[in-house]
């Protein structure tokens, strides 16, 4: 006789870059055993793989990950566990001043999303009189195609030039929209190699205005002989389960 099967409870989530509500379930024992494989590994990019692997299963494979951004993805997962595990987290701080560890609760669902320009920065930006870009944020596939750990001062400015490119969704003037997608990769580089200071700083300003997790945490030292009151901001969704 087949045993009964147990139905998972949906939630919906809203994608922040795109705004888009998706319906997604808590993720279950197997999944939760090759989190912990992943995440106890020590290895970043297979802890990545995996969220990236649970993400689409619970979402009932209606998003491809490769397209979310690095926030999106944070995000999501971040909403996923709360359902998964339980909305409170416990993790360990150290004191500003006897460098005690203490154990810090934290409802996973109270942390939101901190907008460096204090909101949404403007996605279209006008070049010129005549000319602008529309900008979007760059998806996990692209950004894997960066070597963000260069030193070398031009391999640094390629790099800033791909990116730039990476983020462009349409150039305009007056008389049409030029889609990105319809471009070569050497037109793009070629066009943002054509804009001066001014114009690469307003595109630079979208980009350094991506979102990201975090969130004001203050605790008092457990050590007895300190009692010392922290203050400290957590950043990032490796930050929340430390």
């Amino acid at each position: 006789m087949p045993l009964p099967i147990i139905e998972s409870p949906k939630y919906e989530v809203q994608i922040p870059s795109t705004g888009k509500v998706i319906s997604y379930r808590p993720y279950l024992v197997k999944e939760e055993k090759i989190l912990m494989i992943a995440l106890e590994s020590q290895d970043a990019k297979q802890a990545l793989n995996a969220i990236k692997d649970v993400i689409k299963t619970c979402t009932f494979n209606t998003i491809d990950p490769e397209k979310l951004t690095m926030f999106d993805l944070e995000y999501i997962f971040l909403k996923l566990r709360a359902k998964s595990v339980g909305e409170t987290t416990t993790i360990r701080l150290k004191c500003d001043e006897c460098e005690t560890y203490t154990n810090v609760d934290i409802n996973l669902d109270s942390i939101p999303l901190f907008w460096p320009n204090g909101e949404k920065t403007n996605k279209t930006i006008k070049l010129t009189d005549k000319i602008g870009v529309t900008l979007q944020y760059i998806t996990l596939d692209k950004m894997s195609r960066f070597n963000l750990n260069l030193k070398n001062d031009e391999d640094k400015l390629k790099i800033m030039t791909d990116m730039i490119s990476a983020s462009i969704e349409s150039i305009y003037d007056q008389d049409s929209v030029y889609a990105a997608s319809d471009s070569t990769k050497e037109e793009l580089d070629k066009f943002v190699d054509m804009l001066n200071r001014t114009q690469i700083e307003s595109i630079e300003k979208f980009l350094s205005g991506m979102p990201r997790l975090e969130k004001k945490i203050e605790f008092k030292c457990c050590n007895d002989k300190c009692n010392h009151d922290n203050s400290m901001t957590l950043t990032g969704l490796q930050s929340f389960f430390a």
